[in-house]
């Protein structure tokens, strides 16, 4: 699926134009991205024109968009130092390009010289200038930390590094109601399976699709879940239920090296398409709640606490190192709120 994107004016505004076929999945990705536009002149989508967008699509960055010559050292030096603390490639990949925008900024800078005050200026000179995301600065700043642990001379004191405030955002969570019209609106089994498990089980994306059918312990009805998110293994318990369905669904797909693939075989389902499955439930069910697969799991966690489980075992479930992640819960479960009554009822 090849799409084409390119830096337009539309209306005046900076945008970036992302033209391809016409093809469901893409129509369903691109949608997903806030402030997109089709253009019915231009015969393309359009989408805002921020530093995250030019990353998704691979844009150029800035006019100059390689750093320093000791920039370039000073990051492939930071890879090397990742990998052997075992950081995810998808971490090395994620830190070392925001560390590589934060040098690119400070292109004519020696990094002996960086100091606190260039990481402000940073912010207001280019993050917020460019609208970027308080999450995307966090990444930004968690880079800047480590990098700046790993070397000797700086003028920077890392514990002192400004970081944005953190938005204090409720996890959205869907009623049981809502869940089972979307576990039971598709007819593939395939679909259906990969929905359950990911509600009943709590599971992020990544968990499921890096399932293999070893992992599934039907002597024990538990699933191990291994090297989850921060490299740690654990395991949830496994519905009686979702076993049956696993061992019809095993008997049609057959799969060999993982649960669920795609039609490469010994592949793992891809992550997008997974999305893809959700959004078409919804649709088929009339649930206008723009809902994520993270949302099942959110989901799991506070109707688990609604029907009493306590606190730390759902912290367990969940594999959150920190408690105060999972108090977080709290402040959405809807069964202790229902039972206050309004002065409003009293007038």
């Amino acid at each position: 699926m090849k799409w084409e994107s390119k830096l337009i004016k539309y209306k005046g505004t900076a945008r970036i134009s992302v033209a391809f076929e016409k093809n469901i999945e893409l129509i369903a990705r691109i949608k997903t991205i806030e402030g997109s536009r089709w253009s019915q002149s231009l015969g393309v989508w359009h989408i805002p024109d921020t530093e995250e967008n030019r990353l998704r699509f691979k844009l150029p960055l800035h006019s100059i968009s390689t750093p320093s010559e000791e920039g370039i050292l000073q990051i492939e030096k930071f890879k090397q130092w990742l990998l052997s603390k075992r950081y995810s490639p998808s971490t090395i990949k994620t830190y070392s390009e925001a560390l590589k925008s934060f040098f690119i900024f400070y292109r004519e800078k020696p990094i002996a010289e960086i100091s606190n005050e260039d990481v402000i200026i940073y912010n207001n000179e280019y993050i917020l200038k460019n609208n970027l995301s308080a999450s995307y600065q966090n990444q930004i700043v968690n880079a800047i930390k480590l990098f700046f642990q790993t070397i000797r001379e700086t003028k920077m004191l890392v514990d002192k590094i400004h970081r944005p405030k953190r938005s204090k955002l409720l996890p959205n969570v869907l009623s049981k109601e809502e869940i089972k019209l979307i576990l039971n609106v598709h007819n593939n089994i395939k679909h259906k399976m990969m929905l359950s498990l990911i509600y009943s089980c709590g599971l992020r994306c990544g968990e499921l699709l890096a399932l293999k059918p070893v992992h599934i312990d039907s002597k024990r009805n538990i699933v191990l879940l291994k090297n989850s998110k921060g490299q740690k293994d654990r395991i949830v318990p496994l519905s009686p239920f979702i076993l049956e369905m696993l061992r019809e669904y095993y008997k049609i797909f057959k799969p060999k090296t993982y649960l669920f693939e795609g039609q490469n075989i010994g592949l793992p389902y891809d992550a997008r398409s997974l999305q893809l499955i959700l959004k078409q439930a919804l649709q088929k069910t009339g649930i206008t709640k723009p809902a994520t697969l993270h949302w099942l799991r959110h989901s799991y966690a506070t109707h688990l606490l609604e029907s009493g489980t306590d606190l730390r075992y759902i912290q367990e479930l969940l594999g959150h190192s920190s408690s105060k992640t999972t108090e977080i819960y709290t402040h959405v479960s809807t069964k202790s709120i229902q039972q206050i009554k309004s002065p409003f009822d009293d007038l």
